[in-house]
């Protein structure tokens, strides 16, 4: 009988889900609608349409915050059913698991993510862990065991992590709390301090996907591109509308985004010699579904000195690469199981 084996990437902002029977993958936003404080009332997609706008009977949260699980409660309801929306209807729910979780953070929370499954409602036959780098790694297409060195920067939600990864394991890693998130915030604050209009964050990121661009030159085709948004006017109270412009964008996000560029250039300061002569060759790779701001590869290749490659579907590489762990044999050595005792 064939294992039966499924792949789990906890995002911040997305949830990952990849069934080895049906080689079906799932990309949601992890977001759960809670109704009376009890009821499970949305998750995923459908949910994150509610977001900012539920009335007080539904709360409406991302159970993970900064990478790790913020409310237990919550994350279990929602992985029990994205776990039943991967399977067929009914399918026995059982099987193996393979999670991926961040380097930088304690054992506590790496067990947390451990934990979370293994006390789920399913017939669960036995849970591995893979750090997420490493998942990273083999979903870009990276061959883990060479002994060159690779800097690998992850652009989620909430968090980046900075990795310099090598002969299959981590060298150095570094997760500093700067994300999509914290891009979509400086729009929102700087919409409220030239127009004194409050945009929600749904909003802002619209704004961010629309008209971002890394590095903008006042001869740049899309300089004058502009999107009317909407919100409500903190001076009188009603709701408004402004026309925002990709140069005021362009302003909002500069410093986030020089911030992240010294964390990269701080981790390169304390990559060992050797690795930093193969980072020079083989580049930067960018990953994470916060990478595809136009141009960001240009801005720190100019910070940097080094080229850095743009990859495919760079949302979906961890989950990709835990896929590809689960497909192939010869990679079962990069899987643990963490210990109780490990704390």
């Amino acid at each position: 009988m064939a294992r039966h084996i499924y792949g789990v990437d906890f995002g911040t902002g997305n949830i990952k889900f990849y069934n080895s029977a049906t080689k079906k993958t799932i990309n949601e936003k992890n977001i759960i609608a809670i109704k009376n404080e009890k009821e499970v009332f949305s998750i995923g997609d459908e949910a994150f349409e509610m977001y900012e706008k539920a009335p007080d009977e539904i709360s409406v949260t991302f159970p993970i915050k900064y990478g790790v699980i913020a409310d237990m409660n919550n994350m279990s309801s929602l992985f029990e059913h994205f776990f039943d929306k991967v399977n067929l209807p009914k399918k026995k729910k059982t099987g193996e698991f393979y999670i991926a979780v961040p380097t930088d953070i304690s054992e506590v929370e790496k067990r947390a993510f451990y934990d979370l499954v293994a006390d789920s409602r399913f017939k669960v036959k036995d849970i591995a862990v893979v750090e997420k780098p490493i998942a990273d790694a083999v979903g870009i297409g990276i061959d883990i065991d060479n002994p060159k060195g690779n800097m690998i920067v992850n652009i989620g939600a909430d968090t980046t992590e900075i990795t310099v990864t090598s002969l299959g394991g981590i060298v150095i890693s570094k997760i500093i709390k700067m994300g999509g998130n914290k891009l979509d915030e400086t729009i929102c604050n700087i919409v409220r301090k030239k127009y004194n209009i409050l945009i929600g964050m749904k909003t802002a990121e619209i704004v961010k996907i629309t008209l971002a661009n890394a590095i903008l030159e006042e001869d740049d085709e899309v300089y004058q591109n502009t999107l009317k948004v909407f919100g409500r006017n903190i001076i009188t109270g009603l709701p408004a509308n402004k026309v925002v412009s990709a140069a005021l964008v362009s302003e909002a996000i500069h410093e986030t985004l020089y911030s992240l560029v010294d964390s990269i250039k701080i981790l390169l300061e304390r990559t060992p010699p050797e690795l930093s002569a193969d980072i020079i060759d083989t580049g930067i790779y960018l990953t994470g579904g916060s990478s595809a701001i136009p141009k960001l590869d240009e801005l720190i290749s100019n910070a940097t000195g080094l080229k850095v490659n743009i990859v495919e579907e760079p949302a979906l590489t961890v989950i990709n690469g835990l896929a590809e762990i689960i497909n192939n044999p010869k990679l079962s050595g990069l899987l643990y199981t963490p210990r109780k005792n490990d704390y």
